[in-house]
């Protein structure tokens, strides 16, 4: 059998000609499986990515030393491999947003560029994408941390905080916005972050079953998505549950042994993993009391851990923060609480230096928890609380320690 030769083409293809031999580009729109699938993508990506250190790092202002679990010398030394932090909370909905933006670039479609130059660039910031605002950086001190921290643990002890029953579930909503990656079509990098909106989750006590609502762009669609857990996976501080929170102690010394004991070479060094991993914990949980003392006073021991004197939550609430500055890029993370009740608020996260193509000073995602509560009903909203779609008004403080 005679083959024909292969011959180059002495011109090549015009674009025109391109789009004639290729097929037509399939439709942007992610089905809700293929946006489930990405934002469990993303999770091990965060999991995985997640840093914490600070510029203004200080000794421990509560005496006591590391950890067994955690010798100073061993800190510096661990590999970092980035954490099982859920910041799910800020930012996953807008990275799901980016990735079907971007998908819909690549197929010529709205959010494209339309030119030759840079296929595929977004020449718009995503839709409901803002400037990210940039603050004055207020300068830590563990001056004033250890009387701070004993407040807010003695205002978690107090506080009376709901009980599930048998078939109940757990309510949590915030305000939420996160950091959203930009590059225009002049190749620069800019700093967005999605609109301040709501987030609300139901979860059973067991962590079987939940269902999360977070209806901004592409996030988890107007119905919101499944949390269920049908195979019963095993809860760790990672993926905790409420029942699996009241097995923990609630002594600080043995919390910060187990933290990092069980985080051992995640994230970007030890202290910075103990000190997210907490935050977590805190964030999207109704944590026991005794427990939530706890952990403020384990938190309090995690080498550079500082006391801020303002920070704002994201529905724009000030109050005092204890916070970790993130070595590796100068991202600090700061626990907001009010200064006269010392309730948990929320938590920003603030540039301290120009890194990554992020300016100081910028905001790089805050929440607030506007509602903790138990229903009796998965995607059951407490009485008088706002619709899902709706942002609350005057949004009500949590209650203490939580």
């Amino acid at each position: 059998m005679i083959r024909t030769p292969w011959r180059r083409r002495e011109k090549p293809l015009d674009h025109a000609e391109l789009r004639r031999l290729l097929p037509a580009p399939g439709d942007p729109e992610l089905s809700s499986d293929r946006l489930r699938g990405l934002e469990e993508h993303l999770m091990t990506e965060i999991r995985n990515r997640t840093p914490d250190t600070a510029p203004d790092i200080a000794p421990d202002p509560l005496a006591g030393p590391p950890p067994a679990g955690a010798p100073a010398g061993d800190r510096a030394s661990r590999p970092g491999r980035r954490s099982g932090r859920r910041p799910v909370l800020v930012g996953v909905a807008a990275a799901l947003a980016l990735a079907a933006a971007g998908v819909a670039a690549l197929a010529g479609g709205p959010g494209g560029s339309g030119g030759s130059e840079n296929p595929g660039r977004v020449a718009a910031p995503p839709a409901g994408a803002v400037p990210a605002p940039v603050v004055q950086v207020v300068r830590g001190s563990t001056a004033g941390l250890a009387g701070a921290v004993a407040d807010i643990s003695g205002a978690a002890a107090r506080a009376e905080l709901p009980e599930p029953g048998p078939g109940q579930f757990l309510y949590i909503r915030s305000e939420v916005s996160g950091l959203v990656s930009w590059e225009g079509s002049d190749g620069k990098n800019r700093s967005y972050v999605d609109k301040i909106h709501p987030r609300e989750v139901w979860m059973s006590p067991d962590g079987a079953k939940g269902w999360l609502l977070e209806p901004h762009g592409k996030g988890t669609g107007r119905d919101g998505i499944t949390l269920d857990d049908p195979e019963g996976g095993e809860r760790t501080l990672n993926s905790p549950s409420h029942a699996y929170l009241k097995t923990l102690p609630t002594d600080p010394s043995l919390l910060l042994e187990k933290i990092y004991d069980e985080t051992r070479g995640m994230g970007n060094g030890p202290d910075q993993q103990a000190f997210g991993t907490i935050g977590d914990l805190l964030r999207e949980q109704v944590v026991p009391p005794k427990l939530a003392a706890g952990l403020y006073r384990a938190a309090a021991r995690i080498p550079g851990v500082v006391l801020v004197d303002d920070s704002v939550d994201a529905a724009g609430r000030h109050g005092i923060a204890i916070a970790r500055t993130d070595e590796s890029d100068g991202s600090r993370t700061e626990w907001i609480f009010d200064r006269e009740t010392f309730a948990y608020l929320g938590e920003r996260t603030v540039q301290t230096r120009d890194a990554e193509g992020i300016r100081a000073g910028t905001v790089r995602g805050h929440t607030a928890v506007t509602g903790r509560a138990v229903v009796d009903a998965l995607k059951q909203r407490p009485a008088g609380s706002a619709q899902g779609g709706d942002r609350a008004g005057a949004p009500a403080a949590p209650s203490a320690g939580t």
